[in-house]
């Protein structure tokens, strides 16, 4: 158990991009998807359910949108991780926080927006990708 607790202190201190890099390479080496199981429960149903997946991934930019925060999330955490994402001053991140549902960043590339969802996410981010 002390082994998984450094590998997990670990990725802890890497950045998004690398830690996006190493569930690519974790996938490769495994033959496994890091994918939500909430997209394998879908598959079943797949009859209409499967072209609206494939057009949701054909999907060329992403807005990603601050809904609010989780009830456990420190919202010091939240505007920390919106300022270093935006390049907001401070102030200008903590109004965008304190006046969501709103947009964090529009226009993205789809990995750009999946990175910033999990960043925004794992500090407690209520976040949606339209």
């Amino acid at each position: 158990m002390a082994k998984i607790n450094d590998i997990l202190e670990e990725i802890k201190a890497l950045t998004v991009v690398e830690v996006s890099e190493l569930v690519k390479l974790l996938e490769e080496e495994f033959g496994v998807s890091a994918a939500a199981p909430v997209a394998v429960a879908a598959a079943p149903v797949a009859g209409a359910a499967a072209p609206a997946a494939a057009a949701a991934e054909e999907k060329s930019s992403y807005t990603v949108m601050l809904k609010g925060l989780s009830p456990d999330a420190s919202k010091v955490a939240v505007i920390k991780a919106v300022k270093e994402l935006t390049g907001l001053g401070l102030t200008e991140a903590k109004e965008l926080v304190e006046s969501a549902p709103k947009a964090v960043k529009e226009n993205v590339n789809p990995d750009e927006a999946k990175e910033i969802e999990k960043k925004l996410k794992e500090v407690g981010a209520d976040v949606e990708l339209k």
